[in-house]
């Protein structure tokens, strides 16, 4: 599930949003909003109910859950390790990963590669929009209204020089990252968007901090290790 709310306490957000489900972003943002995400496994409609009555003190702007694209990740347990490895660090050599997971350079190296032919799995590159003195990095929430993937085929004919990283999907909803060495190329773009047929509205938000919490992820993992089998294979969301 996703939240855009009139407020920047992180603490309390988040105190809140773990009352739901597992924290898996926060991004306070210029202007006094902030943009978080939670995983939820299960009686979405009731946690949706439950969000909204817990930040009754918060002004809730928006909240809209993921779509479930239908990917199978068909892990191995040997890819498992080698993710658990990379969640501690992601900048490990595949030397020190192979060290620690007792496999040889070349499995970790296959392993790797494989991970990122997975449509299942996707890296991203964490950073502090602050210290981007170049540039600056935001994102545009789109609202649309039909044909999602004809929209998002135009935004990316249009845009992808400009992204920061791959856009993101909801059921109605497209996320465009992206950066831009000023404000009113921003402004510029945002109203671009706007334009795009399908594209109900776009919102423009700048974050001020992102922080990720992978408590979840980890937990997944874990239990996944438990199991018997040689192949596991996840539907992700």
């Amino acid at each position: 599930l996703y939240f855009v709310i009139s407020g920047e306490n992180m603490k309390e957000i988040l105190e809140q949003v773990s009352l739901v489900g597992e924290p898996h972003f926060v991004a306070p943002c210029v202007g006094g909003i902030t943009v978080c995400s939670i995983i939820v496994k299960e009686d979405l409609e009731q946690k949706i109910e439950l969000a909204k009555k817990l930040m009754k003190d918060f002004k809730l702007l928006s909240i809209f859950e993921a779509e479930n694209p239908g990917f199978n990740t068909n892990l191995t347990k040997t890819d498992l390790e080698i993710l658990e490895e990379l969640l501690k660090d992601p900048r490990q050599k595949i030397e020190i990963i192979a060290k620690n997971t007792k496999m040889s350079t070349k499995t970790i190296t296959r392993c790797i590669e494989k991970l990122h032919k997975n449509e299942g799995i996707k890296f991203t590159v964490s950073y502090d929009p602050k210290k981007m003195k170049k540039f600056i990095p935001y994102a545009i929430m789109t609202w649309v209204e039909s044909n999602l993937k004809e929209t998002l085929e135009k935004m990316n004919k249009e845009l992808s020089n400009t992204y920061l990283q791959v856009p993101f999907i909801a059921k109605n909803q497209i996320v465009l990252f992206m950066y831009s060495n000023n404000i009113y190329k921003m402004d510029e773009l945002t109203q671009k968007v706007r334009n795009i047929k399908n594209v109900k509205s776009a919102d423009l938000f700048i974050p001020k901090k992102i922080s990720f919490y992978n408590k979840w992820l980890e937990k997944t993992i874990t239990d996944f290790k438990k199991s018997s089998k040689l192949h596991l294979t996840y539907q992700t969301n």
